[in-house]
C-alpha cells in the first residue's frame, strides 16, 4: 500500500511540478525519491542490491547514450536552417502558394512527411520548429499553439498507423509474429479520423484565441535574418528532402542508426548548399549543441525517474492488475498499454513492459493478432503524453521555449484525447465489425 501511494504521489509531484516549470533536474530524482522510500528501495549503492542512485542513473545514461547524437545532429539540423534562413524561405513561399489560412496544415503535413519516412519524432520538432515559428510569425498566430501542431502532426495519426516505421510501431512485431502493417484497414480509418477531427480542431483552438485577442509576440531571442538573405525556397527543402530520403532508404539496414547517418547528411546539405547564407555559423553551433544537451539532458531526468518507478513494488503489482482486465482482451490490452505508458511517460516503454505479458496470454487465447497490434500501438500514444513525458517536455521547453502552462492543454488535446478517441474507434470497428 505505502509503494503504491509512493508511486502515485511521487507521479502526481512530478507533474504538478513540470507544470509549474519547476527545473526538471530537480524535480524528476526527487519526486523518484519519493517512489523509491516507499518502494524500501535502498538508496546508496551496495553490493548485489537495486538502489536508488544507480537506477535513475543507469536509466538516465541509457537514454542519453542511446540518443546524444540524434539529438545533437537534430538540434544543429533546426538550428543551421534557422540561421541561415532556410526555414523563412520555405515559410514564405508556402505561405505565398498556399495562403495565410493554410500556414498551420503546412506544419502538420511537413511533420507527418517526415514522420511517416522514418524520422524520430523528437528530431522532426527540431527540425520543423524553425519552419513552424517563421509561418506562426508571418501568419501571425499565438505561438503558444506550435507545440500543439508539432505535436500533432507527429505523434497521432502518423507514429501509430499501419506502415509507420516509428518504433510504437515495430516493437508488437516481435512479440505477435505481424507485420508493420498489421490491420491497416481500420488503421486507416483511425489515421483519416485523428487526422480530420485533429485538425478541426486545433485550428478551432487557434481561432478562439486569435479571436480573443491573442496574437505573434516576439522575443530578444527570436532569429532575425535580413530580407536581402533569404535563401532560394528550394534550398530550404532539399535539406528535408536529405534528411527523409535517406532514413528511408537505411532504415531496414542500420536500424535507429539510419537516423545519425539522415540527419549528418540533412547538416551537410545546409552546410555546403546555403553556406554564403550563414550569419554566424560558430554562434549557430555552440547554440545548437547547447540546445540538444539542455533537450536530451530534461528527457532523460524524466526516464530516470522511470526507470525507479519500473523498479517499484506498485509498479509490478500495477502491471499485473492492468494485464488482468476481464471483458473482452482487446479492451484490457488497451487500457493496460494506455496506463502502463501514462506510468513511464513512454509509448515505447508501455509497449515494451506490457507486451511480454499480454501477448502469450490473449494470443492463447485467440485473439486475433492483427487487432491486437493495431490497438497496442495506437494505444500507446495516448495517455503518454502527460505532462512529464520526455517528447512533451523537450518540445514545450527545450525546442518551443515554451511554459507547461501556455502550451501543455492545446497539446494535450491533440496528442491524448485525440489519440484514445481513435483508440476507443479501432475497438469498436474490431469488435461490432
Amino acid at each position: 500500500m505505502l509503494s503504491m501511494l509512493g508511486l502515485i504521489g511521487g507521479l502526481a509531484l512530478l507533474i504538478v511540478l513540470t507544470l509549474r516549470g519547476m527545473n526538471l533536474f530537480i524535480a524528476a530524482p526527487a519526486c523518484a525519491l519519493i517512489v523509491a522510500l516507499t518502494s524500501n528501495l535502498a538508496i546508496f549503492p551496495s553490493a548485489g542490491a537495486d538502489n536508488f542512485i544507480q537506477g535513475y542513473m543507469n536509466g538516465f545514461a541509457n537514454f542519453v547514450s542511446a540518443w546524444f547524437f540524434m539529438f545533437l545532429l537534430g538540434s544543429l539540423f533546426g538550428k543551421f536552417m534557422e540561421d541561415t534562413g532556410a526555414a523563412d524561405s520555405v515559410a514564405r513561399y508556402i505561405v505565398d502558394k498556399l495562403g495565410m489560412k493554410h500556414a498551420v496544415l503546412a506544419i502538420v503535413i511537413a511533420c507527418a512527411v517526415l514522420t511517416y519516412g522514418g524520422v524520430s519524432v523528437f528530431i522532426v520538432a527540431f527540425s520543423v520548429y524553425p519552419m513552424a515559428l517563421s509561418l506562426f510569425k508571418d501568419a501571425n498566430l499565438p505561438r503558444r499553439f506550435i507545440p500543439a501542431t508539432l505535436a500533432f502532426g507527429s505523434v497521432t495519426f502518423t507514429m501509430t498507423s499501419a506502415g509507420s516505421p516509428e518504433i510504437q510501431n515495430w516493437i508488437p512485431i516481435k512479440y505477435l509474429g505481424t507485420s508493420p502493417y498489421a490491420a491497416w484497414e481500420v488503421s486507416l480509418v483511425v489515421a483519416i479520423f485523428m487526422a480530420c477531427f485533429g485538425y478541426w480542431w486545433l485550428k478551432k483552438m487557434i481561432g478562439k484565441a486569435v479571436a480573443n485577442g491573442e496574437q505573434f509576440e516576439a522575443r530578444d531571442d527570436d532569429p532575425e535574418i535580413p530580407e536581402r538573405d533569404y535563401p532560394h525556397p528550394i534550398t530550404g527543402l532539399i535539406p528535408l528532402l536529405v534528411v527523409l530520403a535517406l532514413s528511408f532508404i537505411l532504415h531496414d539496414s542500420l536500424q535507429q542508426a539510419a537516423l545519425i547517418v539522415a540527419l549528418l547528411g540533412g547538416v551537410l546539405s545546409i552546410v555546403v548548399i546555403n553556406f554564403k547564407h550563414f550569419h554566424n555559423l560558430a554562434k549557430a553551433t555552440t547554440e545548437g549543441t547547447n540546445g540538444a544537451l539542455i533537450a536530451i539532458g530534461n528527457t532523460a531526468a524524466v526516464v530516470g525517474f522511470g526507470a525507479i518507478a519500473k523498479s517499484s513494488e506498485a509498479f509490478t503489482v500495477a502491471v499485473d492488475l492492468m494485464t488482468q482486465i476481464p471483458g473482452n482482451e482487446l479492451i484490457g490490452a488497451a487500457v493496460a498499454v494506455s496506463v502502463i505508458a501514462g506510468l513511464t511517460g513512454s509509448a515505447s516503454g508501455g509497449q515494451a513492459i506490457a507486451l511480454p505479458l499480454v501477448a502469450p496470454h490473449y494470443l492463447d487465447a485467440g485473439v486475433n493478432p492483427e487487432q491486437l497490434h493495431r490497438v497496442v500501438s495506437i494505444s500507446s500514444g495516448a495517455l503518454d503524453t502527460l505532462p512529464h513525458n520526455g517528447y512533451v517536455v523537450t518540445t514545450i521547453r527545450a525546442i518551443c521555449k515554451e511554459t507547461h502552462q501556455a502550451a501543455y492543454w492545446s497539446m494535450a488535446a491533440l496528442s491524448a484525447a485525440v489519440p484514445l478517441l481513435g483508440v476507443v474507434l479501432a475497438l469498436c470497428l474490431f469488435i461490432w465489425f
